[in-house]
C-alpha cells in the first residue's frame, strides 16, 4: 500500500513511517521544511512538500496514496483554538481527496479529555469537558466522512507518548523540576496519567490503517493511569531534588500552561483496541522508560 503520512518527520510520525516501511508499505511523507524533507528521505520515504495550512498539498498527497495517516498537529498551547481550526481544515482537505473511494484515513485526537475522572474507553465520545475542548470538533468532522465513503479510523494516544528523543510533556515537566530545584505534584498526586511508548503507538496506527473498520476508534494506551505523585517522585530521585505537593491554585504559577494537563485525572483503557486489532504493547512502560535515565541526560533536557 502507498501511504501518505502527515507529521512524517515528527516524534510519532517518524516512528509510523519506519513501521510502515518495515511492514512493506511505500510511504509519501509531508514535509514543510528542507530539514523535514531530508529526514523523510533518509527514512526511505518519498516527500510531498507542503503543510497543514496548505490544503492543496494535503489533497495532492492523499490523492496519490492508497491510504492516509494523519499525525501532524500544531502544538502551540497558547493558540489552541487556532491550532484546532487548522486541524479541522486539514481533515476536511484529506477527506475531500478520499471521498467516494473507500480508502482508509487514520486521524489523531487524544484520550486526555474523554470523561476525566473515569477510565476512558474507545466507546466514549467525551463529556462536557471534552465537548468544550477546541479539538472536540475534529472527531465529529472526521466521523462525518464515513458517510462519504471514507474508511475513517481515529487513534487516541495517551497524553504521554514516550521514548528516545521525546520532546513532549514529560521532558517539559523534568525541565521545570530541574530549573526550580524541586519536583512537584498537585494535591495528593493521586490523579492518573496514561502513557504509551511511541513504537507501540506507531504499530497501532499501521494496524488501524490496514484493518480498521469505518468509524472505528482506537486507544494507544499501555499504562492505563500512573499516579502523578509516582512520576514526580521518580523525577526527584533522578534529579536529586525534593518532592513536594502544591495546591491546585498554585499549579498555573508553578507549571505554567502544562499545569492544566498535569492536574488531570485521565485514566484510559485500550482493552477494546487490543481485542479488535490484536494490538498489544510490548515496549517499556513510562516508569521503566524513565528509570533507564535517558530522559535526565543534558541533551534530553536541552531538546525539551
Amino acid at each position: 500500500m502507498r501511504v501518505f503520512v502527515t507529521g512524517a518527520s515528527g516524534f510519532i510520525g517518524s516512528a509510523v513511517v519506519a513501521d510502515l516501511i518495515d511492514a512493506g508499505h511505500d510511504v509519501l511523507g509531508l514535509a514543510r521544511s528542507d530539514a523535514s524533507a531530508a529526514a523523510i528521505e533518509a527514512a526511505g520515504a518519498e516527500v510531498q512538500r507542503g503543510s497543514l495550512e496548505d490544503p492543496d498539498s494535503l489533497q495532492a498527497g492523499a490523492a496519490a496514496a492508497d491510504g492516509v495517516i494523519h499525525t501532524a498537529y500544531i502544538h502551540d498551547f497558547s493558540q489552541m483554538q487556532m491550532a484546532a481550526q487548522t486541524e479541522l481544515r486539514a481533515v476536511d482537505a484529506l477527506g475531500a481527496a478520499l471521498a467516494g473511494s473507500g480508502r482508509p484515513l487514520v486521524i489523531t485526537t487524544g484520550t486526555a479529555l474523554v470523561n476525566p475522572g473515569q477510565v476512558a474507553t474507545e466507546e466514549d465520545s467525551g463529556g462536557a469537558a471534552a465537548s468544550a475542548h477546541p479539538r472536540a470538533a475534529v472527531e465529529q468532522a472526521a466521523m462525518a466522512l464515513v458517510a462519504r465513503d471514507v474508511r475513517l479510523s481515529i487513534v487516541r494516544p495517551a497524553p504521554s507518548v514516550h521514548g528516545e528523543n521525546d520532546h513532549g510533556f514529560v521532558p517539559i515537566l523534568i525541565e521545570i523540576a530541574r530549573s526550580k530545584g524541586l519536583s512537584a505534584y498537585i494535591g495528593d498526586g493521586s490523579n492518573r496519567w496514561p502513557a504509551v511508548h511511541r513504537l507501540d503507538a506507531a504499530r497501532l496506527y499501521r494496524l488501524a490503517l490496514e484493518n480498521g473498520s469505518a468509524g472505528s476508534v482506537f486507544h494507544a494506551i499501555a499504562d492505563e493511569g500512573i499516579p502523578t505523585r509516582e512520576i514526580a517522585e521518580l523525577f526527584g530521585r533522578h534529579l536529586s531534588v525534593p518532592v513536594v505537593s502544591i495546591f491546585p491554585e498554585q499549579a498555573g504559577e508553578h507549571f505554567s500552561w502544562i499545569g492544566a494537563f498535569f492536574g488531570l485525572d485521565a485514566p484510559a483503557s485500550s482493552a477494546l483496541t487490543q481485542q479488535r486489532l490484536g494490538w498489544k504493547p510490548t515496549h517499556p512502560g513510562l516508569i521503566e522508560d524513565l528509570e533507564r535515565g535517558h530522559y535526565f541526560e543534558p541533551v534530553a533536557a536541552a531538546a525539551s
